[in-house]
């Protein structure tokens, strides 16, 4: 137990800093994105008729132009998920960056689980207070 200890404490002796100046960055580009890029889902998004509206617009493009954007989605998706969770235990929009690197990814429920977060009041007031700031009108709700 303190051979682990010791080499927590080395760890953070030799990479402190970049984790500091890492947490500190995360939270200004956060701060700084976070809202512009929620300010650009369409307002209808969460109800049915947003989404499978959403998806005709991307089966017009050409196949491999389609791969190679959802490659970019993903991989940027996974970018903001692994960057969320860490923002939960270091400063920035840690639910927020969770919610978006989700939505911008492709999996199977995907809809579902949007729906379900975006449900949850604490984080459904957020994104409309962050969109009135941007002077955007607020998101539909899922349930309407």
């Amino acid at each position: 137990m303190l051979e682990l200890w010791d080499q927590t404490v080395v760890f953070f002796h030799d990479y402190g800093w970049w984790i500091a100046v890492g947490s500190f960055i995360m939270f200004v580009v956060s701060i700084a994105t976070i809202p512009l890029i929620l300010a650009r889902i369409p307002v209808d998004y969460f109800t049915i008729a947003g989404h499978q509206r959403q998806r005709l617009q991307h089966k017009q493009r050409h196949p491999i132009l389609r791969l190679f954007l959802a490659c970019i989605k993903n991989t940027l998706g996974a970018l903001l998920l692994t960057v969320g969770i860490i923002m939960l235990f270091t400063p920035g929009q840690g639910l927020l960056s969770i919610l978006f690197g989700l939505m911008i990814m492709n999996y199977p429920g995907k809809y579902r689980l949007e729906c379900s977060i975006i449900r949850k009041p604490i984080i459904f007031n957020a994104i409309n207070v962050m969109r009135e700031k941007q002077d955007h009108p607020p998101l539909l709700h899922p349930d309407q």
